[in-house]
């Protein structure tokens, strides 16, 4: 599980979350917990819904900005498999 020190410096960036599931989560990390981070301005993406690749949808969110569809989302800390800065995501 992520450290919960290793993630503050994230808090009020955006951020991207990948999990254990198909779900994708973009957007500004306000908050977060021993047990979870919260969100806000998320797109919460269903990549099993779509034939596009994470990578791929990271770096178009990376280049054209996120496409909002919740005002909120809470992640559970023990389904993250990696939190990054969005500014990190290499666009060329």
């Amino acid at each position: 599980m992520l450290d919960f020190m290793s993630t503050q410096e994230y808090i009020g960036k955006k951020v991207v979350i990948d999990t254990k599931s198909d779900y994708l989560y973009l957007g500004t990390l306000t908050a977060q917990s021993e047990e979870c981070f919260t969100v806000e301005e998320v797109d919460v993406h269903d990549h099993s819904s779509t034939t596009v690749c994470k990578e791929v949808y990271i770096i178009e969110a990376a280049k054209y900005g996120i496409k909002i569809n919740r005002k909120k989302a809470k992640v559970l800390r023990k389904d993250v498999i990696s939190i990054s800065l969005l500014d990190d995501v290499v666009t060329f």
